[in-house]
């Protein structure tokens, strides 16, 4: 019967445990953990990160290294790009040839690296981010810088490694003779972390370094008198110390820098361009210049009227030229603020330290380099040593077989072979030697005889060389060393010349010398130091060059006042507390006597009460009845046009309830020594130092106290050494030193300033100045000036002087100010117009007059309401002619108490600036009473 079984492969038999075919179950997340992490370490450590001690991660170091095997120093010819590279990826790193050009690239780019360590022949690209000519096209050898790096390699003073394939050996660290990581920098992204080291100036380093090694305990501030911060090889500007402080103490540090500018103007001189000579370190100039023209054409940035990049071998030059109304500054301040023009440099002292990655301060940073140090330089002395004695050991036998010529000449010829020739000379003092029946007929020598010899020699060397420890050899009973008699064969004929022979003397002195030195280097440490710090300073005096990025003082973070054009504006406050700015070059000057411009259009309830002149970045501190002070920049101020109303001043800063507005204090800044005056109406005066007001609180601050029925009528900017100026409603005035008022507290309430008449109260005052003058002016449109001298000093509390008549004609007054014959002024009447006038047209007359018409208003409800003065830089020509702004009637004749006849006569721009011709003024002569 047929068997019907169907055959089945025999299943193979279980592998034993432990065998390479046995399946292992493994937990897949401790088998992707685990692989992750071996993976992250090699690129960490074998790859992305520099070592601490040369400064090079090991692509860089691999590239040198192979070049130095080749020979390709910076004596030697060039060889091409792609040589290099073929022998590094061969040899010692085993990844692409793109990624080892690339390395290598960077070393020979002026632009990338501080002090070159490759010398490039050929296109290695440039600023602009061109990429460099194939590897093919390109030639490299080693700067002389490199070969610093890798002096001393041969003399086992660091470790090797095998190679990828374990065929070769490789460094792990070059002996590195100057601290390459700070001087050169590295960036670089691993897995999980990234470094990014600025470079630094090599003559600031090794100063540094120099200091750390006699000052082991020194802080890292210690070292920053010698660091002062990162060179960039681009240079630019570093704004601000605090970013390098926090890198050096901590690790970490954002580093500002800025591009070095130039403001030049055209030969016209109607325009003006911004010259960039310097960009900030990294920067790609060609991107730079399409973000600009980008802005440009976007209108993100106004005024730059065309931009090209006029660089060549001479250096980097863009230009941006701008227009013709274009404001230099705040169109660099936008660019700033909105291209790579400004940078941060986030500055990561990450590197490897003892095989693991570490942040390390400026100070580790030296340590462990001065420590790398250390270790080389004992390393080679111990090898140099170690040579040194063996080479003495062979002169000092070829020296004495010059005394034994003779014999060893015969000795040798006796000898069938090399190798019975070196017995016959390890033995040539031995009596042995002549029982040999080939040597028995050589002539004897006496030891006494050969030992008188030998010691001559020493007494010699000796007499050269006190330290010299004479023969370590002995002959006695024997003869030479095997190595010495190895090289007495091997010894030239020429040898034997007396020349020859004080030649082998002197190198037996020096090596003598050698020797001692280096024991004393591995016996004292301060001597092993003595060799670091040596080394250093040739290096610095070799490579040391001038600081190429300047470091400046902290530049704040750009706000919108510095994106706005400063400007000086002139800010009007109506009775219900509206407030605007209006560009002063709105309001052209007038001659004495025209009718105005409007300031503000009010509403028939409402009345312009202030009026001053300040920049668009000077402070405004709005003082409130209750004494409350506010802060703002004019800039915050809306802009709006001459005739428009304004918007309310509680929209800008948040009154108290029940607060209005009473004065307002201007200033650009707050310096030492500088106090703040205070004014009351009922003559009360009080003076406080200007730096309490320094820092405002959104919610105000108390300025002064101000007793109930009393307000604010002025307050101005004192030094502490001048008089101070009162003017009341009635014309009344004091004369007082601001020393009579000692410096108060912000709440503090004041002290008597004048004593006032019934019904009288103070409407002005100023700080005196020598040699100026006193400009009165009443409510219907009067004025005069008065020179200081008349205002004779009194003290403080007194009842006054008349300052000017306060007649039916004049009215009350409404305010003084302080002027000189250059400058302006501006009045504002209560009906919101605006006369600017130049004061040289107003008469000056004594005090005790009327004055002259200043301003022609429009009916006797029109009143002057207060008048400010302008900048001298802002004093214009004087226009005269047709189409004069606000004409108005001049004084007749013989009515000026000065005897002045000033025309005062022009066409209005539009009719609702003019209605009608004021009447004559007519002034009583100068009379005291």
């Amino acid at each position: 019967m047929a068997d019907d079984t169907t055959d089945k492969p025999a299943m193979p038999p279980a592998p034993p445990p432990g065998s390479a075919g046995e399946l292992i179950p493994v937990n897949i997340e401790d088998e992707m953990r685990r692989s992750y992490l071996d993976y992250s370490m090699s690129v960490i450590i074998g790859r992305a990160l520099p070592d601490v001690r040369d400064g090079l991660k090991p692509v860089h170091r691999r590239v040198l290294f192979a070049m130095n095997d080749l020979g390709n120093t910076h004596n030697r010819a060039y060889k091409k790009s792609a040589r290099v590279v073929g022998d590094v990826i061969g040899k010692y790193h085993p990844h692409g040839d793109s990624s080892v050009y690339e390395a290598m690239v960077r070393l020979a780019q002026e632009w990338s690296l501080r002090y070159l360590l490759v010398d490039g022949q050929g296109n290695f690209g440039s600023v602009d981010g061109d990429s460099p000519a194939a590897m093919r096209y390109t030639e490299v050898r080693m700067d002389r810088l490199a070969e610093d790096l890798l002096a001393d390699i041969e003399k086992e003073t660091v470790d090797f490694g095998p190679n990828y394939d374990d065929s070769l050996e490789e460094p792990l660290v070059l002996p590195s003779k100057f601290p390459n990581l700070l001087v050169n920098g590295s960036s670089g992204i691993a897995v999980g972390m990234t470094t990014n080291i600025p470079p630094h100036n090599m003559t600031e380093v090794i100063s540094g370094t120099l200091h750390l090694i006699d000052n082991p305990e020194c802080t890292v501030r210690d070292l920053m008198e010698f660091i002062t911060g990162p060179d960039f090889p681009t240079a630019a500007i570093i704004t601000g110390r605090e970013g390098i402080l926090r890198a050096y103490e901590t690790g970490r540090g954002i580093i500002t820098t800025r591009a070095r500018t130039e403001i030049e103007t055209t030969k016209k001189g109607d325009r003006e361009s911004l010259i960039v000579t310097e960009l900030p370190y990294q920067v790609n100039k060609a991107r730079l210049i399409e973000k600009i023209a980008e802005l440009v054409r976007e209108k993100k940035v106004e005024g730059i009227s065309d931009i090209r990049d006029e660089s060549d071998r001479q250096g980097m030059r863009i230009v941006i030229e701008l227009k013709r109304d274009a404001i230099a500054q705040v169109v660099l301040n936008n660019l700033f603020s909105m291209t790579s023009l400004e940078t941060t440099f986030g500055a990561v002292m990450l590197a490897i330290d003892g095989g693991q990655p570490r942040t390390l301060n400026l100070k580790e940073m030296l340590d462990r380099f001065v420590a790398h140090r250390r270790d080389v330089v004992t390393r080679r002395s111990r090898y140099e040593l170690r040579k040194a004695l063996a080479r003495m050991h062979i002169v000092e036998g070829l020296l004495v077989a010059q005394d034994l010529i003779d014999l060893v000449v015969s000795l040798i010829r006796a000898s069938r072979d090399p190798d019975e020739a070196r017995w016959g000379l390890m033995n040539i003092l031995s009596p042995t030697l002549y029982e040999r029946e080939r040597f028995k007929d050589l002539q004897r020598i006496d030891p006494a005889q050969a030992k008188a010899q030998m010691e001559l020699l020493v007494s010699r060397a000796r007499s050269e060389e006190p330290s010299y420890q004479g023969l370590a050899h002995k002959y006695e009973g024997a003869g030479f060393s095997e190595e010495q008699s190895q090289n007495i064969l091997e010894m030239r004929l020429q040898r034997l010349t007396g020349l020859q022979r004080e030649e082998l003397f002197r190198e037996l002195v020096a090596l003598a010398r050698d020797i001692i030195r280096l024991q004393d280097i591995l016996a004292n440490e301060r001597s092993l130091l003595g060799v670091i710090k040596a080394e250093l300073m040739e290096i610095r005096e070799r490579y040391g060059d001038k600081r190429r990025t300047e470091i400046t003082g902290a530049v704040d973070d750009l706000t919108n006042e510095d994106l706005i054009a400063e400007e000086t504006m002139v800010v009007t406050l109506s009775h219900t507390g509206y407030v605007k700015r209006s560009p002063l070059s709105e309001y052209r000057a007038q001659k004495r006597g025209g009718r105005g411009k409007t300031g503000a259009a009010t509403k028939e309830d409402d009345f312009v009460t202030k009026v001053f002149v300040a920049s668009t970045h000077a402070y405004i501190m709005p003082i409130t009845t209750k004494g409350k002070l506010y802060s703002l920049k004019v800039h915050q101020i809306p802009q709006a046009s001459r005739t428009s109303r304004g918007k309310a001043i509680v929209n800008l800063v948040q009154f108290g309830e029940g607060e209005r507005l009473a004065q307002v204090l201007v200033t650009r800044d707050f310096p030492e020594n500088r106090y703040v005056f205070f004014v009351t109406k009922k003559g009360v005066v009080k003076r406080t130092d200007l730096s309490a007001f320094a820092n405002v609180r959104a919610s105000g601050l108390i300025a002064l106290g101000i007793d109930e029925g009393d307000e604010l009528v002025g307050v101005m900017i004192t030094d502490g050494t001048k008089d101070i100026l009162l003017s009341t409603a009635t014309g009344m005035s004091i004369r007082f030193p601001e020393e009579e008022v000692r410096s108060m507290g912000r709440q503090a309430y004041g002290v008597k300033g004048i004593t006032l008449e019934e019904g009288d109260e103070v409407v002005g005052a100023d700080v005196v100045e020598n040699d100026a003058a006193i400009l009165t002016v009443t409510e219907n449109g009067y004025g005069k000036r008065t020179q200081e001298s008349e205002y004779r000093q009194q003290g403080r509390g007194g009842k006054g002087i008349i300052d000017i008549k306060t007649t039916e004609r004049n009215g009350r007054v409404v305010g003084l100010v302080q002027v000189k014959e250059a400058d302006e002024v501006m009045l504002v009447t209560n009906g919101g117009m605006l006369i600017r006038m130049k004061v040289k047209e107003i008469s000056v007359i004594g005090r005790n007059t009327q004055g002259v018409r200043l301003i022609a208003l429009e009916n006797g409800e029109e009143k002057v309401m207060a008048l400010s003065k302008l900048p001298e830089s802002e004093a214009s020509e004087y226009e005269e002619g047709g189409g004069e702004e606000g004409g108005g009637e001049a004084s007749a004749p013989g009515e000026s108490a000065s005897g002045e006849s000033p025309a005062a006569e022009a066409a209005p721009e539009s009719a609702s600036e003019s209605s009608g011709d004021a009447a004559p003024a007519s002034e009583e002569p100068p009379s005291e009473g």
